[in-house]
């Protein structure tokens, strides 16, 4: 297991992004994969820095674990932030036009449509959300 705590901002995004391929790219995972997983991470890592402890700056730590029955991975978002589940969100009406639908909700569907899966809990005051991908 590898681990990275940064602060909570947007601009870490990008530090994470490049944290979670360098470990992908030594387990030769496919690119479709790789885009997947860094657009889970710019969704969920962003809403950790929105949201999580606005206006206040907080620390993130993004674990990141592989698994060998199926090949997999496994990364896991920590924060001391507000409690927020993204799961208990409902889902966006796909089938309304861009007008027509309600603000928010799409990126965590995406994340839900393209991991393999996606858990969270609220423990030791902790917000702990684990994406897992099979890449092999």
């Amino acid at each position: 297991m590898k681990e990275l705590t940064v602060d909570a901002v947007i601009e870490n995004i990008e530090v994470v992004t490049d944290f979670v391929t360098s470990e992908l790219e030594r387990l030769d995972c496919p690119i479709k994969a790789q885009t997947q997983i860094a657009i889970a991470i710019d969704e969920l890592f962003g809403n950790i820095a929105r949201y999580a402890y606005t206006p206040d700056v907080g620390k993130a730590t993004v674990r990141f674990e592989v698994v060998e029955e199926p090949l997999s991975v496994i990364i896991t978002f920590i924060d001391n932030g507000r409690p927020f589940n993204p799961l208990k969100q409902a889902e966006p009406d796909t089938k309304l036009s861009v007008t027509e639908r309600q603000e928010g909700g799409l990126g965590i569907f995406l994340v839900k449509k393209t991991m393999n899966m996606v858990t969270y809990e609220y423990k030791d005051n902790q917000n702990i959300l684990r994406i897992q991908k099979n890449i092999g």
